[in-house]
């Protein structure tokens, strides 16, 4: 006897996590490689923050949604997401 435990609205929701994360993936170090090839710009910290933060919110978004993907395969009742 099979049952299916597959939220597939958590599943899709990760998914769209997952895919807002993939190009923050590449934009981030682009823009903190740019950065690094203009060190005697005056906008260079700046610039430099802003690719880091890119590159920390890509991370998070990325775990977030593989931690609800995996909470829509296996159904959790755990979380709300």
């Amino acid at each position: 006897m099979t049952t299916n435990n597959t939220n597939r609205s958590k599943l899709f929701k990760g998914l769209q996590k997952i895919g807002f994360a993939i190009p923050l993936m590449f934009v981030g170090p682009v823009i903190i490689n740019s950065s690094f090839k203009n060190s005697e710009h005056p906008l260079y910290y700046p610039v430099l923050i802003l690719g880091i933060l890119i590159c920390l919110f890509s991370m998070f978004f990325f775990f977030k949604g593989l931690t609800t993907m995996v909470s829509g395969f296996f159904n959790d009742p755990n979380t709300n997401k």
